[in-house]
């Protein structure tokens, strides 16, 4: 079916930058909506960013004006940059992409990576 497999995550000092990728493979026909994802320890999973194949874009106001989420619809990748990182940013971040299928033109599926870590030392 759909793979979608992240990158970039790492330690990073406070104010520092990451860039995450998040590739997706698999029987795709077309890519709706993608998006990020974090979950820090202790807590639910929130809401980064998302990202239409229009290019409108979407973000949590806790990332507002730090983080921009950028795609390339040729290669099914949707990226995160991440500047002026602080310790609370910590998490384990996780793409997902609403997939419709080659074999299934008449719905569309959501599918998730498997994650990647972010720490922001202090």
């Amino acid at each position: 079916q759909v793979q979608l497999v992240e990158s970039g995550g790492g330690l990073v000092q406070a104010g520092g930058s990451l860039r995450l990728s998040c590739a997706a493979s698999g029987s795709i026909f077309r890519i709706n909506l993608m998006g990020w994802y974090r979950q820090a320890p202790g807590k639910q999973r929130e809401l980064v960013a998302t990202i239409t194949s229009g290019g409108n874009t979407n973000y949590a106001d806790s990332v507002k004006g730090r983080f921009t989420i950028s795609r390339d619809n040729a290669k099914n990748t949707v990226y995160l940059q991440m500047n002026s990182l602080k310790p609370e940013d910590t998490a384990v971040y996780y793409c997902n992409a609403e997939v419709v299928l080659k074999y299934d033109l008449l719905r569309s599926s959501l599918y998730w990576g498997q994650g990647t870590q972010v720490t922001v030392s202090s």
